[in-house]
């Protein structure tokens, strides 16, 4: 067992997840859950994510908290945590952002931020909720942390630990260069499905396009299914780096916009090709 107490603040489909691993992997004793409503903490319970709902007096004492929200909400989450946290206590999150969540334990916690190992599960689904939550998520899947100079080396082995008994393969990054990475790797191909099946919405003749949309629409747009109010917080959270990536996208669009418009054959074969080459490598090498 790794830790005796593991507190899940919320318990949909990434906190469920982890909690429902540790269980299988008996890597963790008690867990209790913490959430907006008290209809989801009882789904969550009835299907064994969580053993006990509690107060924030009580998750405080636990081992272990790990917040599984939306970056939104950390800062207030992290403040309403903070005087209840027992010596000792380790907080962790599971935020696609890790800069602003750096700063917001700062914030929050004062010296206590040396108990936070900010991290980021590279897993997921359209799906959410207690019932979307699953044991296997996390097998073979990357988990990035992003500890600071004063991040307490035994808080970051146990999150490490509490991650590889999850089955996840465990990385750390900066957390200025994990907000790079993610902005153009995550953050902006969701935004570019939102964009894309927002547009063919707004169309006065959108039924007729999506009627005739088949699996390379389907596969290209699966993300757009995901929380609008996720991807708005995590947006809004990396807007820098998220800019700067999509300026260098329109740039990328601009230059297939003219190749097209100017019939310029070598010009699209020459990107096609050095697009698929690198893609082929990347999917050989993952």
């Amino acid at each position: 067992m790794i830790v005796t107490t593991l507190a899940i603040v919320g318990t949909g489909l990434i906190g469920g997840s982890f909690a429902l691993a540790l269980k299988q992997a008996g890597a963790v004793g008690e867990v209790l859950g913490v959430g907006r409503t008290p209809q989801s903490l009882a789904r969550a319970q009835a299907l064994g994510l969580i053993d006990r709902a509690v107060d924030w007096a009580e998750a405080g004492r636990a081992d272990c908290i790990l917040l599984a929200l939306p970056v939104g909400e950390t800062a207030a989450v992290l403040a309403r945590l903070a005087p209840h946290l027992k010596p000792g206590a380790i907080v962790t999150d599971a935020g696609s952002t890790k800069a602003n969540v750096v700063e917001a334990a700062r914030t929050a916690l004062g010296a206590r931020a040396a108990d936070f190992v900010p991290g980021h599960p590279i897993a997921g689904s359209e799906q959410s909720g207690p019932a979307a939550a699953r044991a296997d998520l996390y097998r073979g899947r990357k988990v990035v942390l992003t500890p600071q100079a004063d991040t307490r080396a035994d808080a970051l082995a146990t999150v490490r630990a509490l991650w590889e008994a999850a089955g996840a393969q465990v990385e750390t990054l900066d957390a200025a260069l994990h907000d790079r990475v993610f902005a153009a790797v995550s953050h902006l191909p969701h935004l570019a499905a939102f964009a894309l099946v927002d547009d063919l919405a707004q169309r006065a003749d959108s039924e007729v396009f999506f009627r005739f949309a088949a699996s390379g629409f389907r596969d290209f747009t699966r993300i757009a299914g995901s929380s609008p109010e996720m991807w708005r917080d995590i947006a809004l959270a990396n807007r820098d780096a998220l800019a700067t990536e999509l300026d260098a996208y329109l740039g990328a669009l601009q230059t297939l916009r003219q190749a097209v418009a100017d019939g310029d054959a070598a010009t699209l074969l020459e990107i096609f090709s050095r697009a698929r080459a690198a893609r082929e490598q990347w999917t050989m090498d993952s």
